[in-house]
Formats: C-alpha cells, sequence, structure tokens
C-alpha cells in the first residue's frame, strides 16, 4: 500500500528514498527527513553512442554560427541601419503577436481544458496544425483566407479599410499564426493540471466567475502562461516563412530580422551571420529562462514545509482558542436541543414543508460582530432534499451542528458538494430560511466549505487567504484584513498570517482554512474533516473555539468527521451515511448507546455483527454462526449484535460455565490503547472479535501475535438494536 506524503514533507526526486529518525527534544518529538540517492544502473554503450552523436548533430550547426562569426566587426553588423530597422520591426511585430495571443489564446485554453463539447478534439487539431504544418503553406493558406481575393480579405477591405497583405500588420498575423500554439498547449496543460478545489472554494467564499478566473486561476497557472508566453514571443520574434510568403519582405513595413538574415546571405554572408547570432542568443536566453518549464523537468519553486506539524506561537500571544477553563469532554449542544431530537430531522422518502427562520439578527459569530453584505447574518435554518447518489431529506434549526459520518464511500463529501452546486452525482433542493438557493450559482448561495485538503491559494498570504470571502462580498480591504486577523488570533495562527501556504504545516494550513470560512459569515457551514491534521492538543483547542462560534452561529453546521470525539462534542445530531443513504439521525448520546451501523459501532470501539432473530431465539449472523441472545427479538427482525470490547473474555483452553457464545479463534493484533490491551482475534467458525483486556491478563495468558485463543461473550452483555 502507498504510504501517503504528509504536508510537511518535501519534495524529493522519485529515485531518493527517505529516512526518518525521531528526534527527543524538551518540547516533544520531532521528525528529521534525509535523503538517500539510490545507485542507478550503469547506461548501455548501446544507447550511449547514438545519444552522443545526436548531441553532436544538434550542436555542430551552433558552433559553426559561432565559430564563423566574425567578432571584431559583430557591432558594425548589428548596428547597421537595415539591421536596425529590421530589430525595431521584428520586436513590434513579436510583441503585437505575443499580445494577440494572449487575447485570444487564453480563453481558448481555458475552454479546452473546462469545457466538453462537440468537436472538441477537432479544435484541439486545429491548434496544433501551424505547428505541424510548412511555414510557407501557412503563408499561402493565410493569403487564401484573409487576402484581397481571399475568403474574408474583401470584406475587410470594403467594411473597415484593413488590406493585411504586404502591411505590418500582415506580419503580426502572420506571426500569430504560428506561434499562439505555443501559448494555448502550455496554458492548456498548466489548466488541466490544476485542481478544481481551488476555484470551487475561492466561489464557496462568494467569489464570482470573472473573479475567481482573475485572482485564483491566473495566478496559480502563471508558470505556465509565462512559459507559454516567451516561447510565443520567441517563435514570433523568428518567423520567416508565413511572413514572407503572406507579407512580403517590405523594408520598414514587414521585413523582419530573419528576412533580413535571407537577403544579406546573398550580399554578406558575414553580417548574416552575425545577426543568426543575435537571433540564437535571444532564443538560448529564452530556455534557459524557461528552464525546462514547458516541457516538464523544471523543478519546483514551492518552498518547503517545516517538519514541526505546529510551530509554537511567540510569548504573549492570546489564548488561541480563547476559551480557558471549558472543559474538554462531555456534549456541549450549541442551541440547547434536547436529547429527543429536537433541532434537525433527516428522512430518507418523502418532503417535509419548508421550516421557518427564526426571528431575531444575532451575529453569526456570537460576539457582536456585523452581519454579512445582503444578509448573510441572522437566522437561517435549512431544508434540503438531495436526489442521486446520495438520497436523504435534512431539516435543520437555525444553531444546529449535525455531525456526518460514515464509511469511505458512503456519500458524505458528495452531500457537501451537492449542497454547494459543484457535483453531478447529486441534486440538492437547498432551502436556506425562505430563500430558495438551488437555481443560484455557488458563489452566490451563502454556502462556506472547507475541504479536506483545506484547499489555500497557494500565491496568497494567511492574511490575505482569510480576507478573500470578504472582499469578494464587497467588504473594503483594511476592514476585510482586520476581521481576518482577528480570526487568525482566535484560532491561533495570528502570528503567521504573512506566511504563504507553502510555508504552513498541514494542522495550520487547516486551521487558517477555517478562520477563512468563518470569517465570511455564511449561511451553510460545511466542514469536511476540518481539525484532521492537528495534533491532540491543538485539535482540543480549535474544537473549543469552533464550539464557541457555533453556539452563536445563526446558521446550520454540516461536519463531516470520523473522530468520534469530534461528533460527540461540537454536534447536536449525528448523521449516519452508509451507500449514499441515511442509516441513523439522533443525537450523539443515542448514537453512542444504540448504533444501528456496523461502521459506527466500530468506529465507537465497539464490535458489531449483523444478524436476524431466528426461530429458537438466537441470532443468526449474516457472516455465518449463530449467537444466543439474553433478549430475544420477534423471528425475522434484522439487528445490530453490540458487544463492548470489555465484554470479551479471552482464555487458552475452552472455558465451562456462564458463557454460552464461545468460539475459537487466532490472536492477529494487540495495540495499546491507554493502560489497556485490545486484542483483534480472528475465528474460522465465529465472528472476528476486539477483546479489551489489562496488560496483566496478557502476561498471564501469554498472548502473542498468532496464539490460539477461545472467545467468549455472555448473552446479557449483547445490546440488540434494529437496523
Amino acid at each position: 500500500m502507498t504510504r501517503p506524503r504528509h504536508h510537511g514533507e518535501p519534495h524529493a526526486h522519485p529515485a531518493a528514498r527517505r529516512v526518518r529518525a525521531r528526534i527527543r527534544t524538551g518540547t516533544g518529538t520531532r521528525t528529521r527527513t534525509r535523503t538517500r540517492t539510490r545507485t542507478r544502473p550503469p547506461t548501455p554503450f548501446a544507447l550511449a553512442v547514438p545519444a552522443l552523436l545526436a548531441i553532436a548533430f544538434l550542436l555542430m550547426p551552433l558552433l559553426g554560427i559561432l565559430v564563423r562569426t566574425e567578432w571584431a566587426e559583430l557591432g558594425s553588423h548589428l548596428s547597421s541601419e537595415g539591421v536596425t530597422e529590421a530589430v525595431k520591426l521584428s520586436l513590434l511585430v513579436s510583441f503585437c503577436a505575443l499580445g494577440l495571443s494572449l487575447v485570444l489564446g487564453v480563453p481558448l485554453a481555458w475552454l479546452l481544458a473546462r469545457v466538453s463539447f462537440p468537436g472538441k478534439a477537432l479544435v484541439r487539431s486545429l491548434v496544433l496544425l501551424p505547428m505541424v504544418l510548412p511555414p510557407t503553406v501557412g503563408g499561402v493558406a493565410l493569403l487564401l483566407g484573409f487576402g484581397r481575393r481571399g475568403l474574408l480579405g474583401p470584406w475587410l477591405e470594403e467594411t473597415f479599410g484593413i488590406v493585411l497583405p504586404f502591411h505590418t500588420s500582415g506580419a503580426v498575423v502572420a506571426a500569430t499564426f504560428v506561434a499562439m500554439p505555443f501559448l494555448v498547449i502550455s496554458l492548456e496543460g498548466t489548466l488541466a493540471g490544476l485542481r478544481p478545489a481551488y476555484e470551487e472554494t475561492a466561489a464557496s467564499l462568494g467569489a464570482g466567475p470573472l473573479r475567481v478566473f482573475c485572482t485564483v486561476t491566473l495566478p496559480l497557472v502563471a508558470p505556465g502562461l509565462a512559459a507559454g508566453a516567451a516561447l510565443t514571443w520567441a517563435r514570433a520574434l523568428g518567423e520567416f516563412g508565413a511572413t514572407i510568403t503572406f507579407a512580403g519582405n517590405l523594408p520598414g513595413a514587414t521585413q523582419t530580422l530573419p528576412l533580413q538574415v535571407y537577403l544579406l546571405l546573398q550580399e554578406q554572408p558575414e553580417a548574416a551571420t552575425s545577426v543568426s547570432l543575435l537571433l540564437l542568443a535571444i532564443a538560448m536566453a529564452v530556455l534557459v529562462g524557461l528552464r525546462g518549464r514547458w516541457a516538464g523537468t523544471g523543478r519546483s519553486r514551492a518552498t518547503p514545509t517545516p517538519l514541526l506539524d505546529e510551530i509554537a506561537p511567540p510569548p504573549g500571544t492570546p489564548d488561541p482558542a480563547g476559551t480557558k477553563g471549558i472543559s474538554t469532554t462531555g456534549v456541549s449542544p450549541a442551541n440547547g436541543t434536547t436529547a429527543d431530537g429536537t433541532g434537525a430531522g433527516v428522512s430518507t422518502t418523502g418532503d417535509t414543508s419548508s421550516p421557518t427562520g427564526a426571528a431575531g439578527p444575532t451575529g453569526p459569530t456570537g460576539t457582536g460582530e456585523p452581519s454579512g453584505p445582503g444578509g448573510v447574518g441572522g437566522s437561517w435554518p435549512l431544508h434540503a432534499r438531495v436526489t442521486g447518489f446520495t438520497e436523504l431529506t435534512l431539516d435543520a434549526e437555525p444553531g444546529t451542528t449535525v455531525a456526518v459520518v460514515g464509511p469511505n464511500g458512503a456519500g458524505k463529501t458528495t452531500l457537501l458538494r451537492a449542497l454547494l452546486g459543484l457535483t453531478p452525482r447529486a441534486h440538492a433542493e437547498l432551502l436556506l430560511g425562505e430563500l430558495p438557493v438551488s437555481s443560484l450559482p455557488s458563489h452566490r448561495r451563502g454556502v462556506a466549505w472547507v475541504p479536506q485538503d483545506s484547499a489555500l491559494f497557494p500565491h496568497l498570504t494567511a492574511l490575505a487567504n482569510t480576507a478573500y470571502g470578504l472582499r469578494a462580498q464587497g467588504v473594503r480591504r483594511t476592514e476585510a484584513r482586520r476581521q481576518a486577523q482577528a480570526w487568525l488570533t482566535r484560532l491561533g495562527v495570528g502570528h503567521l498570517a504573512h506566511r504563504r501556504p507553502g510555508q504552513l504545516s498541514g494542522g495550520q494550513a487547516g486551521r487558517v482554512a477555517l478562520a477563512r470560512a468563518l470569517a465570511g459569515r455564511p449561511r451553510l457551514l460545511l466542514l469536511d474533516e476540518p481539525l484532521a491534521a492537528l495534533d491532540q492538543t491543538t485539535r482540543a483547542q480549535v474544537r473549543h473555539t469552533l464550539r464557541g462560534h457555533l453556539a452563536g452561529f445563526g446558521g446550520v453546521c454540516l461536519l463531516v468527521t470520523h473522530d468520534p470525539v469530534e461528533a460527540v462534542s461540537l454536534a447536536d445530531r449525528v448523521l449516519v451515511l452508509e451507500d449514499g443513504r441515511a442509516v441513523q439521525n439522533a443525537p450523539p448520546t443515542e448514537v453512542t448507546r444504540h448504533p444501528r451501523s456496523p461502521w459506527v459501532a466500530r468506529m465507537l470501539g465497539r464490535n458489531a455483527l449483523a444478524g436476524t432473530a431466528a426461530t429458537d431465539g438466537t441470532l443468526a449472523l449474516d457472516a455465518g454462526g449463530s449467537l444466543v441472545v439474553a433478549d430475544p427479538v420477534g423471528e425475522g427482525t434484522a439487528v445490530l449484535a453490540v458487544i463492548a470490547p470489555e465484554a470479551v473474555a479471552l482464555h487458552r483452553r475452552r472455558p465451562h460455565g456462564s458463557p454460552r457464545n464461545v468460539w475459537p479463534g487466532t490472536v492477529r493484533e494487540i495495540t495499546a490503547v491507554g493502560s489497556r490491551l485490545r486484542v483483534l482475534v480472528t475465528s474460522a467458525n465465529g465472528p472476528d472479535l476486539v477483546a479489551e483486556i489489562t496488560t496483566e491478563a496478557a502476561a498471564e495468558l501469554r498472548l502473542a501475535d498468532g496464539a490460539e485463543v477461545f472467545t467468549s461473550v455472555k448473552a446479557t452483555e449483547i445490546t440488540l438494536v434494529e437496523r
């Protein structure tokens, strides 16, 4: 199984192997990473010789220019009137061609990278065609398309008085025709490789499509855009065949440097060599400047992430949670929700009437902060009917936090993306208060999203990231940055405000992403495992801060988590999903006592065995075998038998006496949980069970991996929950 790379891991060559050493310090444990390069196999002689010949073949013409250049006359050759005029004209034509390529090529690259439409393959072939077409053939094609007798030429001349052939504008058109593909190809590849989470998150913060494109997309693809622009300019500067065929060779009008070289070869070969050297130097400068970016071999300029997951704040930093003295255990319902389930409801079928919003424009943070622009503050009950892969109807009152749990692939993230309108797999009919937002684009729904990987914009600082949503809502820059700094400080990362995401650890990035979502004062808050990258101490602090915010939040929060502590301490209700369906929706205490899902039971540390009640009062297990229970249910009832690990006894010999459920098995795994041990026992004739015992008991039983044991469970220790 491939080990995932952590946020704090610097990049390395694929042929390098990482070696870690745990280093004990006065403040904890840290990981040091060093790289050991593997020995490469020797290069076969049969491949080395042709490769060297290829290098010599490519190098020989360049050496010919360098050797035959009259260096003493180089200055006079390049400063002659004809060459100077050709240089000015070449620069004018090449930069105009670059500008035209940017205006036309950037939208075309975006279209090819992001939009599916009939004939897309044909359009991409048209883009590539000038790169493989002989330049003179391209010039002929331009004449037949834009010439005075071409398809479009007469209309251009009659309507606008524009005649392209034998004019500087014709040279610009010819250079653009052959050079623009370099820009489109480079930018399309960069756009296709850009993670959509950045743009989706920006939209969830209230940024419109054009703002997202200008403030997020373009800065992120800037390296690819710069590489394509440099190649486009260099190619336009050196264009010859299409230019001379379409625009002619008129001094001062269309005679660019390549055409000047062509004329000098006939009259002054030495001067032609000097001008060729100039063009060669320009081309080499462009390629060296790109450093292999266009070919995909450029080295990353990303700043290495610190090795420590958390960097301690400087002395004097305020308490990040702002909640000193608050207990770290127990459930604290955000809105006084009672254990009978008041606050949120979910059903897998049918529809319910839209809930009405509660009165009272409470500030979303509960700290007197102003409501967001356009009425984003206030009270916002949730009603959602989701169809597609995930199917359920969800109702929640303002201030309710719903923890969404379930196994991988259950539809948790799909549910969040459906509420944002970002997935074709599911559709949500979404009502926030009395406002139907299903038909609105993501940036107008007032729904903030914190994805699993944070998706911080790498070109912005932590402060600018946090202020992004406020700026998109129209808040002035100074005020937006003030509020953003306040949120960063509340979450304990205020001292990192001027760092970029590449300089943050995974835990720090997660807190900045959380601050960014909270600062925007949304109507609906969607958190996809926001605390997963934090260490235990920081997680408790951020959990307190988040709970304090949610206590005064005027909307609804959906929290996807795999941590039972988060579900119990933050949520008013727990929504359990499996295969896109709601298995259980109840207060955390009810889910803890009576889990209806094997996955949830195991997440809570319990054994869960699915079965059906038999005629003799026993339970026929779905995985095979039977189970004797103390309180049988009606025949044919599908139930889940929940067994606490402490109720599973281990024996080296078959026990006799009260236990009626006994199975032989083999110890497969032993893990420490605090001062006790959890032992996984697998059985061919019974269920696999996890037992929790003391270290003394394990030593007495001489337990080890592979040891043969017997597991036993008393019938009175089994709790049945109808499925």
